[in-house]
């Protein structure tokens, strides 16, 4: 009596890791860039964030009549320079915002810069200039 074999030859193997090879080539490119995806759209968030700070506490001086100072948004204390705008420290914008956690920020005289701390370097960020309350997304670097 003789055994019938069953199952792949070795040709045929060999054809479907080549086949997936191929499409694991193909594929993977599109999922490489999925972290700086992260990042841009986190950057983009977080100025998103900052123009909407900005603006509350902009509307909070004008109801209140206040002509800089600090001013109270949600219990916070936020400093506000003359055109009542969050100032750019630690007191006025980031405390504005509340919620900054995985962020590296670092202010300047009238500017605050808020970068990502999990990757991407010195140009991928949001700025902050409290003087028009403009912010800015650089991208480039994420």
């Amino acid at each position: 009596m003789s055994k019938q074999q069953s199952g792949f030859t070795l040709i045929e193997l060999v054809i479907v890791i080549v086949i997936l090879g191929l499409l694991a080539a193909t594929a993977l490119p599109r999922f490489i860039n999925i972290a700086t995806d992260a990042r841009i759209a986190s950057v983009q968030g977080v100025a998103g964030g900052l123009r909407s700070a900005a603006s509350l506490a902009r509307a909070q001086v004008l109801v209140s009549g206040s002509g800089g100072g600090t001013i109270s948004m949600d219990g916070v204390s936020v400093s506000v320079n003359a055109s009542g705008f969050p100032t750019a420290a630690a007191g006025g914008i980031q405390a504005a915002m509340q919620g900054l956690d995985g962020y590296n920020i670092n202010h300047a005289s009238s500017t605050s810069t808020f970068q990502p701390s999990n990757g991407g370097n010195g140009t991928c960020q949001a700025s902050y200039n409290a003087n028009t309350a403009v912010v800015t997304v650089t991208s480039t670097g994420c």
